[in-house]
């Protein structure tokens, strides 16, 4: 059993989703107070949709004291009412989780690197195993305050991360289908976008939910709140997270950063040299490397690049800055066939076709019904009748039924919008135009041939 001093007053910190986020314990301010937590101040939690939905400025930072805050409600509603009274009663044992659980809620996030998911395809890092470097190396801040509860705290915290703690009820707080995390980023990404869809009752989900021996289930009462969860999710993923716009920034910043590495690996990089991303560059960097990076340092580096003597990375790097996304339209499996064409005709009018044309597919199962010969099962969400016994959602719920296990969102080729210019009798024109023929309702398309007359005869 862990236990950390509580804290002489308790201490709040004002929070637009949650009103107050409460403190009590002292490894928790200690924890908050550490370089590694407060370099997630300056990575944005959603990335590039700040380009699109403009309020969703919000970080890391305040999404990690939320999913702490939820997490600290559960371990709240279980030990008042669902305490362990004897030894493998499937109840929960405050004493011996609580601690776990709340530091795991806090540092879940505190990998995450400059635009995380962009950064991370570019260079091969993955946020999660830095997570657990930064909680077990002796070389953080973070792992001082974790070591000083126990020598084998920070591993403990690590193992909630990784999922292999040994009490499931602490690894589906953080990580299952109706979690801490998915319910704070909803709420927070819905208030800072300014969009209704990922709102849904919190508050009666923290009710109804209650452990049991596998993990975590939801009392039958509450069934339609869970079910409201999950289309809020549904709808977020398709309104906001997919958004075209926000994509078309990314797709900007990813070739924006390969551009940069080629020409760093060519030795055609400009007079400055991006110390901070060198180690990214040559594929041998260190974890007090990563956690030098954030949000503001790559965007300084974009604007030392808007003036770099290579057309493409400062093209790329004025793009990006002053939000010049690529447009885009979909593709079927049958219109695939026509992107090679399109782009031809993208390097025809002027553009490097490697940098200045993309695929972007993105899909997501917002509901992932329970597949027992997947390699990665998800956990179901169970609902518990009144003796006890178990049912999975969709078996009960018609709106969850009809998304379950469906993918969504969409496949798009991206492209300068420059190719989508009126005919101006320009030099490009006849290319445009014939870019244009491809094109039809936002989707690729193959141009309708002109059928025959009498006078073509």
């Amino acid at each position: 059993m862990y236990s950390s001093p509580l804290l002489p007053r308790e201490k709040v910190f004002r929070d637009p989703v949650h009103n107050y986020i409460h403190v009590e314990h002292k490894v928790i301010l200690d924890l908050i107070n550490t370089t590694e937590f407060q370099r997630l101040r300056r990575i944005k939690q959603l990335g590039t949709s700040s380009f699109t939905f403009h309020g969703a400025e919000h970080t890391r930072f305040t999404h990690s004291l939320g999913v702490y805050e939820l997490t600290r409600q559960i371990c709240n509603n279980f030990r008042h009412n669902y305490p362990t009274k004897a030894p493998g009663d499937g109840l929960w044992d405050d004493d011996a989780n609580r601690l776990v659980a709340l530091c795991a809620a806090l540092l879940h996030d505190i990998g995450h690197g400059a635009y995380s998911h962009t950064f991370e395809h570019i260079f091969g890092t993955n946020h999660e195993h830095i997570t657990t470097e930064i909680l077990t190396s002796p070389e953080t801040e973070v792992n001082q305050v974790l070591r000083a509860i126990a020598p084998d705290f920070p591993e403990k915290v690590a193992s909630v991360i990784d999922h292999t703690y040994p009490n499931p009820q602490v690894v589906q707080m953080i990580s299952s289908q109706i979690d801490a995390d998915r319910m704070d980023y909803l709420l927070r990404d819905a208030y800072n976008t300014g969009t209704k869809y990922g709102l849904f009752d919190v508050t009666r989900i923290l009710r109804v939910m209650r452990p049991y021996s596998e993990g975590i289930a939801f009392e039958s009462d509450g069934m339609h709140a869970v079910e409201d969860y999950i289309i809020c999710r549904f709808q977020m993923y398709q309104q906001v997270y997919f958004h075209p716009v926000s994509r078309g920034m990314e797709v900007v910043l990813q070739h924006l950063l390969q551009r940069a590495k080629y020409l760093y690996e060519h030795h055609q990089l400009g007079e400055l040299t991006p110390t901070l991303l060198v180690p990214f560059f040559e594929n041998d960097f260190t974890l007090h490397d990563y956690l030098n990076l954030d949000d503001g340092v790559l965007n300084t580096y974009f604007i030392y690049w808007r003036e770099d003597p290579d057309d493409t990375l400062r093209d790329l790097a004025h793009r990006f800055l002053d939000r010049k996304p690529f447009k885009s339209v979909t593709y079927s499996q049958e219109t695939r066939a026509l992107i090679p064409k399109m782009r031809d005709l993208i390097s025809a009018a002027g553009f490097d076709k490697d940098y200045y044309a993309a695929l972007n597919d993105s899909y997501d199962l917002p509901y992932d019904a329970y597949d027992p010969s997947s390699k990665e099962p998800k956990t179901q969400i169970e609902i518990m009748a009144e003796d006890g016994s178990l049912r999975e959602l969709s078996t009960l719920s018609m709106l969850v039924a009809a998304i379950a296990g469906r993918s969504t969102g969409d496949e798009r080729f991206y492209f300068p919008k420059e190719m989508l210019a009126k005919s101006d009798g320009g030099l490009f024109t006849p290319i445009y135009q014939e870019f244009q023929s491809y094109i039809h309702n936002g989707a690729l398309a193959f141009p309708q041939r002109k059928e025959s007359t009498d006078d073509d005869l």
